[in-house]
């Protein structure tokens, strides 16, 4: 894939959602689940501009697994994949 965001964007790809009871039965992902909140980072902005016209760090880095508000991301399709596209104010932590 071939994506470069601009500004303070990241590129999402979600993570299979798996839902496990305490007894440990996997119930699978259906369609009546809420969207998804967390993704691997498959491509990363070069940073916000700050008021001084220098570029603010961004806080993550490809590949690593983030949390993100629920209806904050922008769904997009890219050679038939969906993506989403989130605002690094968006992302609430790395997980580790």
């Amino acid at each position: 894939m071939k994506i470069q965001p601009i500004g303070e964007h990241v590129i999402v790809k979600t993570l299979p959602f798996q839902d496990v009871t305490k007894s440990g039965i996997v119930l699978p992902d259906t369609v009546d689940k809420d969207r998804p909140e967390q993704g691997e980072v498959v491509a990363v902005g070069p940073g916000k501009v700050l008021e001084n016209g220098q570029r603010g760090p961004m806080d993550v880095a490809i590949g690593q697994k983030v949390v993100f508000k629920k209806y904050a991301p922008d769904e997009i399709k890219i050679e038939g994949e969906k993506y989403l596209v989130i605002r690094m104010d968006d992302i609430m932590a790395v997980i580790e």
